[in-house]
């Protein structure tokens, strides 16, 4: 039995009684026909409705053959009656509730998305070749392919085509919508995209249902005017498969984006005592004081790591060439640091110098190669819940705590004996 599309009679209905036609089992789940909803079934890129069905939740709906397929549980917490809820018996009468904030987020989007794409179509001659509605933002795959002389959509034109799209907003232009049993009747209006059915065709006009910019057949659900789609804004522009896919988002979810973002610039802003207006100069200039800063530390650093190569040198030196281990501990640097005094030494050293970094409690090793450095740290740091590896001339080992890391520098100066 073909279900009544109510949604398609009006779109604002929110609730309405209808009698059950089936009732079956799917994996654990009750799948409901009715003779009448206004639940709208996944499809042409919009999410399904949800809502209630009697003491039932109606948590995914698909159709198939003009059918239209409810899949419901039990409800729970505050959805759910006192008791256990009746069950869902065909032919009974049954009372549904749609779950308005998702059908009207789903309109604002979608009807959204029809006002830009007749926009990149007027401006530019791009056709809307995909369409995703997104839970984080929506896009749009624009092919060009009516004017040869646009070759790329530009952010620059982008933002041109959302300020036009917002202005159909700002005019409440009418949405029409428009239903066909047949693609030779569909045909008689002026269409920005061919058809894909033959039957059962539903047209969408945002403006002018003279101006095939405004129309194109689409089964989703739309607001009556522009207006209410509130507002349209556009985050970035791409190559894509010789396309150009837009991201966007539409009615209170773009406006909820713009209050996030504009709440993270309010605080940063504040923190570097600005205005927003002044923010990105002041920010610029924090970042030329950082710039220098870091200068100034690396030149502090290259000082520091040379002093330390000194003390390290003399100490090497003092010790002869008989001492096949030199143990030097280095305060201040982190271990990358560390690791770049190490480089002076890798491949060119006698013996093993292991160079502990203080603050990362951690060993760097670096020998010519004739003492196997990334073995020592392979066969012995885990015997003290160290970890890390390295080659012949180089390795690393960090450690937990400083007395584990003394036990293993002790054990391979034994180990070198």
């Amino acid at each position: 039995m073909k279900t009544t599309r109510l949604y398609q009679q009006d779109r604002y209905i929110k609730e309405w009684d209808a009698q059950i036609t089936s009732v079956t089992e799917d994996n654990g789940s009750l799948i409901v026909t009715l003779d009448k909803s206004a639940f709208f079934p996944e499809g042409g890129g919009q999410s399904c409705d949800l809502g209630m069905m009697g003491d039932y939740e109606v948590i995914d709906v698909q159709e198939k053959d003009e059918e239209v397929y409810h899949k419901v549980k039990p409800a729970e917490g505050e959805n759910s009656a006192d008791g256990k809820p009746a069950p869902l018996q065909e032919g009974d009468a049954v009372h549904c509730v749609l779950d308005w904030v998702r059908r009207f987020d789903n309109m604002q989007r979608h009807c959204g998305e029809h006002i830009l794409s007749g926009i990149f179509f007027a401006l530019f001659g791009g056709v809307n070749r995909g369409f995703h509605m997104g839970q984080d933002y929506m896009t749009v795959d624009i092919s060009l392919e009516e004017d040869p002389d646009v070759k790329e959509i530009t952010y620059e034109d982008a933002l041109r085509a959302e300020l036009e799209a917002n202005k159909v907003i700002w005019a409440d232009e009418p949405v029409t919508v428009m239903h066909f049993e047949s693609r030779e009747e569909a045909e008689k209006m002026p269409l920005r995209k061919a058809l894909a059915f033959d039957e059962d065709i539903t047209i969408v006009s945002v403006g002018s249902i003279e101006n095939a910019a405004d129309c194109v057949a689409c089964c989703g659900t739309h607001p009556n005017t522009a207006g209410q789609v509130g507002l349209i804004k556009i985050y970035k522009v791409e190559n894509y498969k010789g396309m150009f896919r837009i991201y966007f988002e539409a009615g209170a979810r773009a406006l909820n984006d713009y209050r996030a973002k504009h709440n993270i610039l309010t605080e940063l802003s504040n923190k570097y005592s600005s205005s927003i207006e002044d923010f990105p100069s002041k920010l610029r200039a924090q970042e030329e004081k950082l710039a220098d800063a870091k200068s100034e530390l690396h030149q502090i650093k290259k000082a520091f790591t040379d002093n330390e190569c000194a003390k390290l040198d003399a100490l090497m030196a003092e010790a002869g060439d008989d001492s096949k281990v030199t143990v030097y501990e280095v305060e201040q640097l982190g271990l990358d640091d560390v690791f770049n005094m190490a480089k002076r030494y890798m491949g060119s050293c006698k013996g093993l110098i292991m160079l502990y970094s203080i603050k990362d409690t951690s060993y760097i090793l670096v020998s010519d190669g004739n003492i196997d450095c990334g073995g020592l740290v392979k066969e012995y740091a885990s015997f003290y819940k160290g970890k890390g590896g390295g080659n012949k001339v180089s390795a690393r080992g960090i450690f937990t705590s400083k007395e584990d890391a003394e036990m293993f520098a002790d054990l391979v100066q034994k180990h070198l004996k």
